[in-house]
């Protein structure tokens, strides 16, 4: 329950604090070890998202694209279909116009990055870390709701 319901969150926020996790999971006695388990779960969502970014970015490199602006996601995309189904497997909420946008900016840092051999360099990915950790979007407050996922079925 608590790991679809980080899933979800996921769509707002890629990179939370544990601040913001504590006011999301009013339900929850933190401790080291509880909230250690959260943000590992956010670092699995992120590992996830960003190699499907880097696999797009390639894909599209390899199709002749050459300018990162003719890159576009919409909701009927695959990629966008690829992330909806892992965070979303159900549907319970419509993906927020805004991760499709953080989707869009991420696929063309990554296109950007690897056309211009980045990718050689050991440490290449942080600097596209930083443009997605800006673009994060605040949590709806039904998501602080304890029975929040009753309330979507």
């Amino acid at each position: 329950m608590h790991l679809r319901k980080a899933k979800l969150m996921f769509f707002y926020v890629r990179y939370p604090s544990s601040s913001i996790l504590k006011m999301f999971f009013p339900d929850i006695h933190f401790n080291r070890s509880n909230t250690a388990q959260l943000v590992k779960w956010f670092s699995n969502f992120r590992e996830f998202y960003y190699i499907q970014m880097e696999k797009y970015a390639r894909q599209a490199i390899t199709e002749g694209v050459k300018n990162p602006e003719d890159i576009t996601i919409t909701r009927d995309s695959e990629l966008f279909r690829v992330l909806n189904l892992h965070y979303n497997r159900n549907n319970h909420i419509e993906v927020p116009e805004n991760f499709r946008k953080a989707n869009e900016a991420s696929l063309r840092e990554f296109f950007k990055s690897i056309n211009l051999g980045k990718d050689s360099e050991q440490s290449w990915k942080k600097q596209i870390y930083k443009i997605i950790a800006r673009m994060d979007d605040n949590i709806p407050e039904y998501f602080m709701s304890p029975n929040f996922l009753e309330q979507l079925e």
